[in-house]
């Protein structure tokens, strides 16, 4: 028999509603107990120190869950592998990650998930994954979606390429929708976005760089919010469609209006959408000069319009989860001129900092909000039925932090492989103390 004591924490828990001081006790795996200070008093004599989690000051909350990372692995490995990806993770709070298909050869098949799902890949935490759509997401064949649910998928993206054919689009939303599962789409009309490499505005005209327009990304949410309708009315179905990483107020309020109608779409902002804007590439930025490659992502970073329209959704409920799109790349990559430099940055361990800092402290919204955001509200994405919540018999996912603890991030400290962050120096609020991920303590400070 395993166990391991949480004591002196203030338990939030948005989805059974728990907001008070209470001592955990976790016993193979799962929640055995939660009771008031000193309710586990003849429990804790037993514990040895390195089985006893001391959370005076802090707060214990649901495991994080983050629902795009790219953990590079297979054919990447220079960039990140599953077990150095799943490390950043637990460092950062989260006890399950949703890997993205864009490895080399691309995960589109049962075979290949079974590979990437195999414990011999080391992961830290629990690992899921969202298969491919199309066959090499080219965009063109659906993969076999019944037979990836069966191997464990839960979901469909072609992350990093729209499915941009509206056949082939309609297809795979009818496809998840008869398994119950959701189609996440990265939204940019890449017919409207060669050769660019930044967001368009006055920004890209001063650096003299082609950029992607806000349509670029409303024109396929709105293509795929008409797509549920149609499907709805011919088919009888309700497919799920879920947007990834959105950040503009055009697309933004596409997705409300959605909601609104009753349509079945969620979505997710990043960080570094709520944070930073097209600024960050101008300025002085980490890399100590202008055309900062460490801040060059897709979608990219947008105007102050925009990162503002971000926080207002996540502030009215439009935004159901904070995900990373934690997308690690070889320093030797980044460092090359800024049209050439792959898109994506580190997030897992700046994550939390940042929601807490910006979101909470600048913005107001409230604590167990954002725990919402990072537990509960992913697990209802993906459909994870014993995740995000603690209580007693479900697995003992929990993440331990001082809320109120100031620091700067080092990226030279990351447990990722990659350290293409441009947050390297930047001031947090809120810092993981220690992550338990099926009641095995995997992070601790």
């Amino acid at each position: 028999m395993s166990e391991l004591l949480i004591t002196g924490g203030h338990v939030i828990d948005p989805a059974s509603g728990v907001d008070a001081l209470r001592d955990v006790l976790v016993r193979n795996g799962k929640i055995a107990a939660l009771e008031e200070p000193g309710g586990l008093h003849d429990t804790t004599k037993s514990f040895p120190k390195e089985l006893h989690v001391d959370a005076t000051g802090c707060v214990v909350a649901p495991g994080f869950i983050d629902m795009h990372v790219h953990l590079r692995e297979p054919g990447q490995t220079h960039k990140e592998t599953i077990a150095t990806g799943t490390a950043a993770a637990a460092a950062g709070g989260f006890t399950t990650v949703v890997a993205m298909p864009n490895t080399t050869p691309v995960n589109d098949s049962a075979e290949s998930l079974a590979w990437m799902l195999d414990a011999a890949r080391g992961a830290a935490v629990h690992l899921l994954a969202m298969p491919a759509a199309t066959i090499g997401s080219m965009g063109e064949r659906l993969t076999d979606f019944a037979a990836l649910v069966t191997a464990g998928a839960v979901g469909f993206t072609d992350d990093g390429k729209p499915v941009l054919e509206d056949d082939r689009m309609r297809a795979a939303l009818i496809a998840a929708a008869r398994l119950g599962v959701p189609v996440s789409q990265h939204a940019e009309d890449t017919r409207l976005t060669g050769g660019c490499s930044m967001n368009a505005g006055p920004v890209a005209f001063r650096l003299g760089l082609r950029g992607m327009t806000v349509e670029a990304e409303s024109r396929i949410v709105e293509r795929d919010l008409r797509l549920l309708e149609e499907i709805g009315r011919a088919e009888g179905l309700r497919p799920h469609l879920h947007v990834q990483h959105v950040s503009t107020a055009r697309a933004l309020d596409a997705i409300r209006s959605a909601k609104a109608r009753g349509l079945h779409v969620t979505c997710e902002a990043a960080p570094h959408h709520f944070t930073l804007t097209e600024e960050a590439i101008s300025a002085s930025g980490s890399n100590g000069f202008a055309y900062d490659t460490n801040a060059k992502i897709n979608p990219p970073l947008r105007a102050e319009s925009d990162r503002m329209a971000v926080i207002a959704a996540l502030l009215d409920g439009t935004v159901d989860c904070i995900a990373t799109d934690h997308a690690p790349h070889a320093s030797h990559e980044k460092e090359v001129e800024f049209e050439r430099a792959p898109n994506g940055i580190t997030g897992l361990e700046t994550a939390l900092g940042l929601a807490l800092r910006v979101l909470h402290k600048e913005n107001g919204l409230p604590l167990p909000r954002i725990i919402e955001l990072m537990s509960a509200r992913p697990a209802a994405v993906i459909g994870l039925k014993d995740s995000g919540a603690l209580r007693v018999g479900t697995v003992a996912d929990v993440t331990v932090f001082n809320a109120g603890a100031e620091w700067l991030f080092d990226a030279r400290q990351s447990r990722s492989m990659s350290k293409n962050t441009p947050f390297d120096g930047a001031a947090m609020l809120g810092q993981v103390k220690a992550t338990i991920c099926a009641g095995r303590l995997v992070y601790r400070t």
